[in-house]
This record gives C-alpha cells, sequence and structure tokens, in this order.
C-alpha cells in the first residue's frame, strides 16, 4: 500500500490569542483560543518546521525601520563595511559576499567552499545585558555598531527588542503544543543567546556576474530553538519538504516566517523538524535582483542542555547525544565561516545531498 505524501504548504497562523491579556503563560493552556492556536502549530512542526504567522504584533514601523537600516548600511561601499569585520569565532559583525557557506553548516561541501554571495551584519545579546550572570565572551560577544551609518543602532535595537518579545510569547505557545507544564523552558531561556544576521544578496564590488558553483546561501538548517524571518517578497527562499523537493517561498503581506532549529528538532527528537532551506534570488542578465532579509535566531542559555523532552521518545528509542545550545552553535559556525565540518550529529545533511 503506497501513502501520498501531501501537497507542500506553509501553514499560515494567527498567534494573536497568545498575546491577549488572558493568555499569559499561567493560564494559557485554559484559553479555547490558545489551544486551537498550540494545535495548528504542533500540526505545522511536525510536518514542515516552517510556518507563517500572522497577529504577531510588530508594528509596521519597527519593520519599516529595519528595512530602511538595512539600505542605509548597505549601501555604504564595500571598504568601508570590512571595517567592521570581526574574527569568525565571534558571529559578530560584517561579512562580505563569498566569505561564508552555509551548506558546510552542515558539513555539505559545496565546489567552491566560501561560494554564498550574500553580505550581512550580525548583531547580538552581549555580557551586559545580564548583568550578575557569569557568561563567557565567546557566546555573548560585544556588538560592532557601524558608525557610518548612524540611523541603523536605533532601528536595528527597537526591531531586534520586538523580536525578543515575540520570541518568547512563540516559547509560551510552544510549551502548549509539546504538552509541558507552564514555563518549562523558562531556566533554559533567561540569559539566551539571541542573535539576528541582516542580509543583502549582492555580488563583491567589480563583479558583474554569477559564476556557476556559487550560491546565494546555501541549504542549511538553522542552529538554535527558532527563528524569525523578516524579508522582501521577492522570490528565492526555498525549503526542502520530506519528500525530497525544493519548495518556494515568500511571505504575505505583513506575515512573519517563523522556522524551527537544530535545538528544537533535537530536543524532541526529530518530532519537530528542523526544515532546510536555502536563498537563490532569481537572476537576470548576471544581475541578482535585489533581495534583503533580517534572521532573528532565539538561541537559548549557552549552558542548555539539548537532550530529549518529555514524551519525545518511544520505549526503546534512542535520542541525539546531550549537547549545550554553545557546543552545538560554535560547531555550526566552524562550518559556517571556517569551512570545518562540525563534529555533531547532523541527520539534515543526508537531506541535502540526496536533494542534490
Amino acid at each position: 500500500m503506497t501513502h501520498e505524501i501531501p501537497a507542500f504548504e506553509i501553514p499560515t497562523i494567527d498567534i494573536s490569542p497568545y498575546l491577549t491579556g488572558e493568555a499569559s503563560a499561567a493560564n494559557a493552556t485554559n484559553s479555547t483560543a490558545c489551544a486551537e492556536v498550540a494545535a495548528q502549530l504542533d500540526r505545522a512542526c511536525r510536518e514542515v518546521g516552517f510556518i507563517q504567522i500572522v497577529g504577531h504584533s510588530i508594528p509596521r514601523s519597527a519593520t519599516d525601520g529595519l528595512a530602511d537600516a538595512l539600505d542605509e548600511f548597505f549601501a555604504l561601499p564595500l571598504t568601508v563595511k570590512n571595517n567592521y569585520r570581526r574574527p569568525s569565532s565571534e558571529n559578530r559583525g560584517y561579512s562580505p559576499p563569498k566569505s561564508e557557506s552555509l551548506s558546510m553548516s552542515l558539513g555539505v561541501a559545496a565546489a567552491n567552499q566560501m561560494n554564498d554571495f550574500y553580505e550581512a551584519i550580525v548583531v547580538g545579546t552581549e555580557v551586559s545585558d545580564y548583568p550578575g550572570v557569569d557568561l563567557p565572551e565567546s557566546s555573548y560577544a560585544a556588538n560592532t555598531w557601524p558608525e557610518a551609518a548612524p540611523g541603523f543602532r536605533p532601528a536595528i535595537e527597537e526591531y531586534f527588542r520586538h523580536a525578543q518579545g515575540l520570541a518568547r510569547i512563540l516559547m509560551c505557545a510552544f510549551t502548549d503544543a509539546l504538552g509541558l507544564p507552564p514555563e518549562y523552558f523558562d531556566s533554559m531561556l533567561d540569559h539566551s543567546i539571541d542573535a539576528m544576521k541582516m542580509n543583502n544578496y549582492a555580488l563583491p564590488e567589480g563583479e558583474i556576474r554569477i559564476s556557476g558553483d556559487m550560491t546565494g546561501m546555501g541549504a542549511h538548517t538553522d542552529f538554535g530553538i527558532l527563528t524569525i524571518l523578516w524579508a522582501d517578497q521577492v522570490p528565492g527562499l526555498q525549503v526542502l519538504s520530506a519528500d525530497g523537493v525544493w519548495h518556494d517561498v515568500q511571505p504575505a503581506d505583513g506575515a512573519l516566517l517563523i522556522n524551527l532549529g537544530d535545538a528544537m528538532a533535537r530536543w524532541t527528537n526529530d518530532r519537530w523538524r528542523s526544515t532546510v532551506h536555502r536563498v537563490d534570488p532569481p537572476i537576470v542578465d548576471g544581475q541578482i535582483i535585489r533581495r534583503r532579509s533580517a534572521a532573528f535566531f532565539f538561541d537559548g542559555n549557552y549552558d542548555a542542555v539539548i537532550e530529549a523532552l518529555p514524551g519525545t521518545l518511544e520505549p526503546g528509542e534512542v535520542g541525539y547525544p546531550p549537547i549545550t545550545i554553545a557546543e552545538n552553535i560554535a560547531a555550526k559556525v566552524a562550518g559556517l565561516k571556517g569551512a570545518t565540518a562540525p563534529d555533531v550529529d547532523s541527520r539534515s545533511a543526508d537531506r541535502v545531498r540526496a536533494a542534490g
């Protein structure tokens, strides 16, 4: 007997019940509306791992400010942007085109290892954001803010605060969706590594054509718990479905894309999917059609241990080996920026190789 694979679709979920006063972490499970949202999230996380959310409450002014800030920074000359580069181990600051390879974060080498043609700038939580907590600089590095783009920092900080709040609301909903006690994750998130990678798809200055072995952003999974993605409505983002086929994804007006990262997949022993995705914006006459995105990564405490959650293993089933959030991220960043294949159990790499 054969089983038909359902048509691929990114579910759209209105999460507004979790933003109302009655839907606090203490009583959200008692709300019929929240229970329905949690059930929708569980189905989406099992079947796809990518979700489009509406009713998220991040104001349009914040996303417009984010877009303007990206334009201001990425319009700077490459010589100026290069002043904001950081050591590859820190996952902060500027990265020019062809300096990273996201497929190597899975250990999947490309023909030309550093072949992704996007440029990016990353900011995130710092040690100083959690006073009184002894934290390693390696996970909570200080940010490099571009003084040459004076409007960048205030706009990015505003959007970052909204994304942090939304991520915690989503964790409340995910806790319900997994049938866990309220506030189950709180002790793993109280000094979370939060980072935002802002991307612009562009060739290095002086190059006008795409070589055959270059990609916009190589196939990868995200490293942490969940990602909140703002993106232009320009083709390019593709998601790998369970049947090994790549599907195009674009956000609707005012919507945000949410996808699960490796930490959540490992916590649930792949009951929930950390979906493989890539980006290849359209190319016309050797030129890339402009595309921008900002991925907010909610990664959890550096010392939180990722191991199977209650109820996610069948009798006799063995889950992923335990690993901390920081260890998992460090291994993936070594592949991303240093072309060193990560020494972690990554079932996603096999899916990428099978898809081609």
